[in-house]
């Protein structure tokens, strides 16, 4: 076709203005090209080949941009590493990704530094510079500005959020197509959601970049020639404004972001031009049905939803799914096939929960380095992220839970997110995590942790009234026994809830998987 893929849509039009920094520097597609074959020319010279990978600790923007931008032309994987771990942790995705080259950015310095000593440190570069570390024109002055020779298509490996042990690399087979053929193939996925190529688009990039679908989302954005506005930062007025000021079309988000929106007061929402937003897809965790219903009132029919995983496959639910099925997460992609299992493997009735187990057509993946968690999670050709949740008479998936954080309670199974749907809706509720402690009669009883909206005053009374507004809406069996409140939740930067985190104390000394 010729009209896809970032490289030629750079080479057509270099004046195109392809990304858009947090602080509103502009970066037009022939300087990013440019910048990407000077570093493919210097990384070659370093003695990288296909198949080999490199690593970056950089902030959303054009610098992470420019490096995806080199590994996916040159046939190389490209990790980009989570900034909110230590230099331990770092270092231990450095060595176990195999990185032939460490890229960070100044604001990591100190621990970017500690985890340096996995890395020849003639391999460690600043972007732009960072003391101890070589300058990246080391790389890139010198070199020229033109499409390298021999180009090959490349891959991002992503480490899962490692909510059991250490986190693990998901690596996918090199397909060795044409970079520009590859990228086509990629923008199948936003053409599923309706997502037309061309300008004018812009793609709002709303989460850290490290993250799977945000750079799935932002890649495939920019390889159908939309502009990536990127956030430093997640802020609910703030993004209002970049919507109205760069006619934002598109954007991937979670559910925390519309329950924050939504708790701006309704001068500061109606105070922003929205009318060029027309996908607006949300996913990492189950929606509020009261919550999406509003989002739906407020932004109109362009709030799209899906589920799947870093490993593959996955469901999509337009507006219109939505509304027929509230709740659902939408069906399979037409790749994409659910398989909903009990603990024996037998697949379960319709509107019965149990595991998800799902697979994706031509999509193959290992845990790099664990061929046993690979296989564990693995069910003939399909896998598992440990999800639990059922498919209703029309094929519409609904999640109940992480099968890690269901609740066993005198032997019956509760879901603490749906629990958690219906208390987070109260107006005095900024954010709230449900999960079992330690009880000697039941097993376990159900603890609702709360995070007061501003101006609601903790303590008992609040959750009291909190447990009040329950009353119809849910079986006494799922009220918490008791509820503690936090000053703020510990959530990813992504919007993902450590739970793990809140749960832990509650079960020292116990015996608990966490």
């Amino acid at each position: 076709m010729g009209t896809l893929g970032f490289w030629r849509l750079a080479q057509a039009d270099p004046g195109w203005v392809a990304a858009v920094d947090p602080d509103g520097t502009e970066h037009r597609a022939g300087d990013l090209l440019a910048k990407a074959n000077r570093l493919v020319h210097g990384l070659r010279e370093l003695g990288l080949r296909p198949g080999d990978g490199f690593c970056g600790l950089v902030p959303n923007g054009a610098d992470g941009l420019v490096l995806y931008l080199a590994a996916l032309q040159a046939g190389w994987y490209y990790t980009p590493i989570n900034w909110h771990l230590t230099g331990p942790e770092i270092a231990y995705i450095l060595a176990d990704s195999e990185a032939r080259a460490f890229f960070a950015h100044p604001r990591y310095a100190a621990e970017a530094a500690r985890a340096a000593e996995a890395v020849d440190p003639g391999r460690c570069f600043g972007v732009p510079e960072l003391p101890g570390f070589r300058p990246l024109s080391d790389l890139t002055d010198g070199r020229p500005d033109t499409l390298p020779g021999d180009r090959t298509a490349g891959a991002t490996m992503h480490y899962t959020s490692g909510t059991t042990g250490r986190p693990k690399g998901v690596r996918r087979p090199l397909s060795g197509l044409d970079p520009d053929d590859a990228a086509e193939l990629m923008t199948f996925l936003p053409g599923l959601f309706g997502i037309t190529p061309g300008r004018p688009n812009a793609h709002l990039v709303t989460s850290p970049g490290y993250h799977t679908a945000v750079t799935q989302f932002g890649g495939t954005a920019l390889h159908m020639g939309h502009t990536l506005v990127y956030m430093d930062r997640w802020d609910a007025e703030e993004m209002l404004r970049l919507c109205e000021r760069h006619r934002v079309t598109n954007s991937h988000m979670v559910p925390t972001h519309f329950k924050r929106l939504l708790s701006l007061p309704a001068e500061t929402r109606d105070r922003y031009d929205l009318s060029s937003l027309r996908w607006m897809i949300h996913a990492a965790a189950p929606c509020p049905v009261p919550v999406k219903r509003a989002m739906l009132d407020w932004w109109g029919d362009c709030v799209y939803e899906y589920y799947a995983a870093t490993e593959g496959g996955g469901t999509l639910a337009t507006p219109a799914d939505w509304k027929a099925h509230p709740g659902t997460v939408g069906r399979a992609w037409p790749i994409s096939e659910l398989l909903v299992v009990d603990d024996a493997g037998d697949p379960v009735p319709t509107g019965t929960p149990g595991t998800i187990y799902m697979k994706m057509m031509g999509a193959s993946f290992e845990y790099k380095g664990d061929p046993a968690k690979t296989e564990a999670n693995r069910l003939k050709d399909y896998f598992t992220v440990g999800d639990i949740g059922y498919l209703d008479e029309d094929g519409f998936l609904f999640l109940c839970d992480r099968k890690a954080d269901m609740i066993i309670s005198g032997g019956t199974n509760i879901y603490p997110a749906e629990i958690e749907n219906e208390i987070v809706v109260h107006p005095k509720v900024a954010d709230v995590a449900v999960f079992g402690i330690p009880d000697e009669e039941w097993g376990e009883q159900i603890k609702a942790v709360v995070e007061p909206a501003p101006g609601a005053e903790p303590g008992p009374e609040l959750a009291r009234e909190i447990l009040a507004s329950l009353e119809g809406r849910l079986s006494r069996m799922k009220w918490p026994r008791t509820v503690d409140f936090i000053a703020e939740m510990p959530r990813e930067p992504n919007g993902k809830l450590l739970k793990r985190k809140l749960r832990a104390p509650y079960w020292e000394g116990h015996e608990r998987a966490i």
